[in-house]
């Protein structure tokens, strides 16, 4: 098994997702990030955010997730999240997006389905469906 998914099966163990796991340097530093999603309304609490930095501490002590220092930050994405792979879209169902496609044209709306590789979202304009392999860039956007 690798180191991924032996975090992904403990903080799974505690009914909650491992959104994404990205290495980061930032001013100098070296951060192993840890994005933790929750199925609940409500979102992750601190209080889990806590449990699973206790969990996977000792992991990480036995087998570095990279060479040199580094330090450990979980949380959780957000609500203003990049969307990398088809399973951020599916946890984004109803949520407001934006999107830029291969060809360079950019698309605002609400996320509808998420069916094999193609997103369907609904804009003002109507329905559009992309294939994912076609989108470059995608986040979700909150309006105050």
């Amino acid at each position: 098994m690798s180191l991924e998914s032996d975090i992904k099966s403990m903080v799974e163990s505690l009914d909650l997702k491992v959104y994404d796991i990205t290495t980061v340097s930032e001013h100098d530093e070296t951060i192993y990030r840890v994005n933790i999603s929750s199925p609940n309304e409500g979102g992750v609490s601190m209080d889990q955010v806590v449990e699973v930095t206790k969990m996977i501490s000792p992991l990480l002590d036995v087998t570095a997730p990279v060479r040199g220092d580094y330090r450990l930050e979980v949380s959780s994405p957000g609500i203003e999240r990049k969307l990398k792979t088809l399973t951020h879209f599916e946890c984004s169902l109803g949520e407001k997006v934006r999107l830029q496609t291969v060809d360079k044209e950019k698309y605002r709306g609400t996320v509808k389905s998420v069916e094999g590789d193609k997103i369907t979202l609904t804009t003002d304009e109507g329905e559009e469906t992309f294939s994912f392999k076609d989108i470059i860039k995608a986040s979700t956007y909150f309006e105050w």
